[in-house]
């Protein structure tokens, strides 16, 4: 046989059978692009689930909220009054009530949560480290209300008796600082409220912090070390800067956590609706003003409610806001 008639024979059989498998292969593809065209739908879906969930929170705090801001506009932010016989309301109280307690809870738990974090990932022995992370975890799964609950009956006594007695007896008398330690001992007030906010959102933001610092690449830890660098170094010059992303999270995560707490804030805060005037004064926040006082609420009583509410909706929305910003900040610094 001529190699003319060898090649010929080799082509027919390759076309004959490319013949019988491009139906196949084309019947794959086309089912191929069939799910991939409803996956893409299907995950879609989920996330418009999550802009329509967001949409419709928003559109049914305004319409609820529409009556009380009609009647006082703007100024129900920065209104003191809270009267509900005569019907005016304002946020101002509540505002800083809020505002306040969370910047003190803030203030105590992120040096702690950044403590907790970098013992567990840099000087904590192997066998300790496991155990205490596991009680870090659980401590960020206890309900609110018991956190309230341990504020009331044994915080609150010992507080009065062995920090705020001595905190006024001292401080009180001081120039310029001693407005802030007046008021009543009773174990109530802004401070107290503070302090335990402070110690339900520590476990929250030490767990994301030490999560974040244990995925810096063991490489650069031990160059820095090779280096002659200390602990402290390292962790503010390689490991800070690589999860600095990371640990912003971990902080608004406990800042909103705190700024929207309801049942342990109400129980220690004192429920009063006048501005407070020093760190024992009693006070109120809007997740608390909101627990307190809807299931007696009239129509009006009921909108205002609802402003309040929407108040403190965009009150986290601006922390987050803010908190993007700096994120973008430090990667524009970093030239990312």
């Amino acid at each position: 046989m001529s190699v003319e008639a060898t090649m010929s024979s080799v082509t027919e059989s390759t076309d004959s059978a490319n013949q019988t498998e491009n139906p196949s292969m084309v019947a794959v593809a086309k089912r191929q692009r069939i799910q991939d065209f409803f996956f893409h739908r299907i995950t879609q879906g989920f996330s418009l689930l999550v802009l329509i969930a967001l949409t419709g929170i928003i559109a049914s705090l305004f319409i609820n909220a529409w009556p009380a801001l009609h009647k006082f506009g703007v100024s129900f932010l920065w209104y003191v009054e809270w009267d509900i016989v005569n019907e005016e309301f304002g946020a101002a109280i509540a505002i800083v009530g809020t505002l306040a307690s969370a910047g003190i809870a803030m203030l105590i738990a992120v040096p702690l949560a950044f403590g907790i974090a970098v013992f567990l990932t840099e000087t904590c022995p192997v066998w300790l480290r496991r155990p205490l992370g596991t009680a870090i975890e659980l401590l960020a799964a206890v309900p609110s209300i018991i956190y309230g609950m341990f504020g009331l009956f044994v915080f609150a006594p010992l507080f009065a008796d062995y920090l705020q007695v001595p905190l006024q007896n001292v401080l009180g008398g001081m120039p310029l600082v001693g407005f802030l330690f007046g008021g009543a001992t009773n174990g109530m007030g802004i401070l107290a409220a503070g302090i335990v906010l402070a110690f339900m959102v520590l476990p929250f933001i030490a767990a994301v912090m030490r999560d974040v610092f244990e995925i810096t690449p063991p490489i650069l830890r031990e160059s820095a070390y090779g280096l002659g660098c200390t602990t402290w170094e390292v962790v503010k010059k390689v490991v800070l800067p690589y999860t600095q992303k990371g640990v912003i999270g971990g902080i608004m995560l406990g800042l909103g956590r705190a700024l929207g707490e309801t049942m342990a804030v109400t129980f220690v805060i004192g429920n009063a609706n006048r501005m407070p005037t020093s760190l024992f004064s009693p006070g109120t926040s809007i997740a608390s003003t909101l627990a307190n006082e809807f299931g007696e609420a009239d129509e009006f009583h009921i909108a205002a409610l609802f402003a309040l509410a929407l108040v403190l909706f965009l009150i986290t929305f601006v922390v987050l806001s803010l908190a993007k910003i700096l994120v973008i900040q430090a990667d524009k610094a970093k030239g990312v």
